[in-house]
């Protein structure tokens, strides 16, 4: 499968979308030590692993301007990360520590903090072409690590793919030409409290990858 896109990976200063440029604009006012912009992609260039997640939260990756840095989902995430091999520490609490990923890098479907941490549809659509350009440079049988629906749904999207055609479950894995996207639920504070999502179950979809990329 080949997707095209003359997009770049990521733009700090885009404004696409009002509600979100408004919405930063206040919590910059609110918290002025805060990064309060489109927050970039973390990791290795060279990335056979990429996972997406849904957006910046508000104390996390929006105060830090890392993904996952310094909130609740990104504890077990990096944990998770340094266990397989994929960090060179087991936890991120600001953007300037000395965290590298190998063979890894982390993004968002969503660059911006969204209200109420719920980007509408418009949003997920506007912020595509960075997505698209992300995978552009994984390697033909690299992997796609999405976290939550919203971030399988705007994987698909950016490849072209209809959303019928593969489903989100956890641990569901779908090819995508060379590609191989595997599904997982978000390391939200939500889904790990209720166990909806389990250490064991991140784990699992964790040891996958790794065979994947090797």
């Amino acid at each position: 499968m080949y997707i095209s896109s003359s997009a770049p990976e990521f733009d700090v200063a885009c404004r696409r979308c009002p509600r979100l440029s408004d919405f930063l604009t206040d919590v910059a006012r609110q918290y002025p030590d805060y990064y309060a912009k489109p927050v970039p992609p973390f990791g290795d260039p060279q990335a056979k692993l990429l996972i997406v997640g849904l957006a910046p939260g508000m104390h996390g990756a929006n105060r830090t301007g890392r993904p996952f840095t310094g909130d609740h989902a990104g504890i077990l995430l990096y944990q998770t990360l340094y266990d397989f091999g994929f960090g060179s520490q087991p936890v991120s609490e600001c953007a300037s520590d000395r965290l590298e990923l190998m063979q890894c890098r982390i993004s968002n479907a969503v660059k911006c903090l969204p209200p109420q941490n719920k980007p509408v549809t418009t949003e997920i659509k506007n912020c595509n072409h960075f997505l698209r350009a992300e995978l552009m440079s994984l390697p033909e049988l690299g992997v796609i690590l999405a976290l939550g629906k919203i971030a399988h749904d705007a994987v698909l999207r950016a490849f072209a793919v209809p959303l019928s055609h593969y489903r989100f479950a956890h641990a569901a894995e779908h090819r995508l030409g060379g590609r191989v996207l595997l599904d997982s639920y978000h390391c939200s504070r939500y889904n790990t409290n209720t166990r909806r999502l389990t250490e064991s179950m991140f784990h699992d979809v964790f040891r996958r990858a790794r065979e994947l990329v090797g």
